[in-house]
């Protein structure tokens, strides 16, 4: 069994300082924001430079050759909705710590990311969706079957679709959480890997409580089989729930350090 895969989603252009630092190019908060995370233990991590419709190849080029050449080809996961741009970014990937991965594609108007992660021997992030409202688990399921397929006419490995099953909040949706979890199992079941923005779930939480429900989400999800998630790796409870899961779950070897590997 394979360890779980965490993704670092903080170097993201909805926070100020991320978006000052791309505006201007300044590596600087790009940097530590990239070397926290990896610390704490971030396999991948997430560049979401947002549409950026005007300047994103140029951007996205940059990102990746800055953060690949400050942190030992770090694997990267390139966020945006401008295809182009995640083609600029994969043009200058360096792929011996791993695949780029394209966030994302879905069973919709984003359904052809599929063929551009196809066409560049890149993992695709693949949300169980279509253009319209919130699937339920049978929806979700014919998504995922459209999606699979796409990939594999264009010669994917269908373990290189990472099938999200949309995280929802629970403020709200706490109705939803069980059909969740039950997709995930669906989609191990049939031996695929899944991912998500396990911080959805939270969303709106008092801020004392969402590493408590975002801990308990990511364990229950692990349990049926999750093999991924978008995350804060800066949230210490949450890494330490995600390495205890490895242990249990027999991913990694257990020893008495193992909430400092």
């Amino acid at each position: 069994m394979a360890k779980f895969i965490t993704i670092g989603e903080r170097i993201h252009c909805i926070s100020p300082v991320i978006r000052a630092a791309m505006d201007a190019k300044d590596p600087a908060p790009i940097l530590k924001r990239a070397k926290e995370q990896l610390d704490a233990g971030a396999v991948y991590l997430d560049v979401n430079i947002g549409p950026a419709e005007k300047t994103g190849e140029e951007l996205m080029k940059w990102a990746v050759q800055l953060l690949q050449s400050n942190f030992d080809n770090v694997p990267l996961c390139l966020d945006t909705a401008n295809r182009k741009a995640i083609e600029a970014g994969i043009s200058v990937y360096n792929r011996s710590k791993g695949k780029p991965i394209v966030n994302s594609a879905d069973a919709g108007g984003r359904i052809e990311n599929i063929d551009l992660a196809a066409a560049n021997d890149a993992i695709s992030i693949a949300l169980c969706k279509g253009d319209a409202g919130i699937p339920n688990n049978d929806e979700r399921a014919a998504f995922l079957q459209m999606m699979l397929e796409r990939g594999m006419e264009h010669g994917m490995e269908p373990t290189d679709l990472w099938f999200d099953p949309l995280f929802l909040v629970i403020k709200g949706q706490q109705d939803q959480q069980i059909e969740v979890l039950n997709f995930i199992k669906q989609i191990a079941d049939m031996g695929l890997n899944s991912t998500g923005g396990l911080s959805n779930v939270s969303n709106m939480m008092p801020k004392h409580i969402r590493p408590i429900m975002d801990s308990v989400t990511v364990a229950m999800a692990i349990n049926n089989g999750l093999t991924s998630a978008i995350v804060n790796p800066c949230d210490v409870r949450l890494m330490e729930t995600i390495k205890s899961a490895d242990i249990i779950m027999n991913h990694t070897l257990y020893a008495d350090s193992y909430l400092e590997i």
